[in-house]
């Protein structure tokens, strides 16, 4: 890969920035009950459910709503069932807070995400709060599935991000845990590592500075 040109970095925010513990979701789901959804979580299978979240087609209320639902013995509110869906998430290292601050002096930063508003709510009002810096004193722009109506790996995604932002394919690295994204956003000719770690990225690009 030739880093030289890279001139844009665009991360990935689940599983690259924000550290994932499935496990840790799974019994917050089995503690109010919703043992149904909890198996869905542990089988890592996108349900309608997750999906039409991600793409902002249904209301946090609408969610809650499907997984009473489709939980039979789940009694729990809404807010319930939204701090449960939230324990998937566990923070970011306020090392990488500090890589990201090093390479916006160097690099032109953003952010796509297949995310929903519980978790992408959290993390602002909780994860950035926490180290008491915002999201967007990182990054340029923010391209989160819930509010684009589209997810990853659909290249269009990428290519409403490459338009959007006036970026050139070459000229950027997409880092991602996922092969599948990684492998749409290389077919539109960006460039891209995928860290299935989450921690590639930042020996990769301190060497690089």
């Amino acid at each position: 890969m030739e880093t030289k040109i890279i001139k844009n970095l665009v991360f990935d925010f689940g599983g690259i920035l924000v550290g994932l513990d499935k496990h840790r979701c799974i019994a917050a789901l089995d503690s109010i009950g919703a043992y149904e959804i909890s198996v869905y979580v542990d089988e890592c299978r996108q349900e309608d459910l997750f999906h039409d979240l991600e793409m902002g087609h249904i209301s946090v209320p609408e969610f809650c709503d499907e997984v009473r639902r489709k939980s039979p013995r789940c009694h729990a509110t809404d807010e319930q069932i939204a701090w449960a869906w939230g324990e998937l998430l566990t923070g970011i290292p306020l090392r990488k807070l500090k890589m990201l601050e090093n390479l916006k002096q160097h690099y032109r930063l953003f952010l796509l995400s297949n995310t929903n508003v519980i978790h992408w709510e959290r993390s602002v009002n909780e994860f950035f709060r926490d180290h008491e810096w915002g999201i967007n004193e990182f990054f340029e722009r923010l391209f989160l599935s819930y509010e684009m109506g589209m997810v990853k790996p659909d290249t269009e995604i990428f290519s409403t991000m490459l338009d959007d932002a006036g970026l050139k394919a070459e000229e950027t690295l997409f880092i991602d845990d996922s092969a599948a994204n990684c492998a749409a956003a290389a077919a539109l000719g960006i460039n891209v590592l995928h860290d299935k770690g989450g921690e590639k990225w930042v020996k990769m690009l301190r060497c690089n500075e």
